[in-house]
């Protein structure tokens, strides 16, 4: 038996809670896990919360990451004792996922634990700064003009891990924030400016003055349709973010007019040579005291009261769930 955090539904209810489930329930899988640590991103919250139809098979074990070690394997890539990081392939939506202390997984969605690295930082990192990681790396892959970056949403997950990582490699950041309180955790993360996220979230034109040479936008909506209408010429935006809404009330004028990127963001699915680069170029160019500074433990019995606080805009950084 393992104790795992579990979604059931039915044509009534919604419920979840900590259980004990028995080993042999695990679905099938080349490698067995023992979990050490698993987080909580926003999608975690919206299927904890029931806020939106994220889970498709019931019930579901929740959390899309998780860290820990191999237990067994038939796999070839992995043996007995490897320490591994998961992040995405479905699961908590159409997997039994990682908020547990026993997964079954399939090795070619692992990926190898950077040395310098252990399983509670791994997940206080998570699928959010790994995405924040592909974000950095598109805006750099595509080159920048000079000038400052965007960065929205930015107490949150993506956007902390963002600020951190473009402050470490030397980028001017101006992090929008609805949290009048936070400015000083933002400017201790490195970023150069704070500004209001209302400048942004409402209704904009087409074209507006000429602001940022690079956006990472965890947001979407009118937020960035405005950060892409302010993009300087040859500028790039990443999206990765809906926290405003999926909708995008834009024009093409940034994109032929100014010769703007915009440049989606996918780390659900991204191939595994993009993972382990990813995570390998977080290892190196992440600042730890910075990563601590942004993280809040919790155990397991206690995640669904943070996934609640997630949901309401009550948590700044990330949360680590110890298992």
């Amino acid at each position: 038996m393992f104790r795992a955090l579990q979604l059931s539904q039915n044509a009534q209810t919604f419920g979840a809670g900590v259980v004990q489930i028995d080993e042999a329930s695990l679905p099938p899988g080349d490698v067995q896990v023992q979990l050490e640590y698993s987080t909580l991103n926003f999608k975690d919250g919206l299927a904890i919360t029931n806020k939106s139809p994220v889970v498709r098979l019931w019930p579901m074990v929740a959390g899309i990451d998780g860290a820990g070690v191999v237990l067994s394997s038939s796999h070839p890539d992995w043996q007995v004792g490897d320490r591994f990081i998961h992040n995405g392939w479905g699961l908590g939506e159409t997997r039994w996922g990682l908020l547990a202390e026993r997964a079954s997984l399939q090795g070619q969605w692992l990926v190898r634990l950077p040395a310098s690295m252990t399983t509670r930082q791994a997940m206080a990192i998570g699928t959010a700064g790994y995405t924040a990681m592909l974000c950095v790396m598109a805006l750099r892959e595509r080159g920048l003009p000079d000038g400052p970056v965007l960065v929205t949403g930015a107490t949150g997950g993506v956007g902390s891990m963002a600020v951190a990582l473009l402050a470490g490699l030397g980028y001017t950041v101006v992090a929008a924030t609805g949290k009048a309180d936070e400015h000083d955790y933002l400017k201790a993360l490195g970023a150069a400016e704070v500004i209001d996220r209302a400048s942004l979230s409402a209704p904009g034109k087409p074209l507006q003055k000429e602001r940022w040479a690079g956006v990472v936008d965890a947001v979407g909506s009118h937020t960035l349709a405005n950060a892409c209408a302010q993009t300087r010429y040859g500028g790039v935006v990443a999206a990765c973010g809906l926290a405003q809404g999926a909708d995008f009330p834009a024009t093409v004028m940034p994109f032929i007019l100014r010769g703007v990127s915009l440049v989606g963001i996918d780390s659900v699915m991204a191939p595994l040579a993009r993972r382990q680069q990813a995570w390998q170029r977080v290892a190196r160019d992440l600042d730890p005291a910075k990563l601590e500074a942004m993280t809040t433990e919790s155990g397991l019995e206690q995640a669904i009261e943070h996934a609640q606080a997630l949901m309401q805009g009550k948590v700044r950084g990330r949360i680590v769930v110890k298992i």
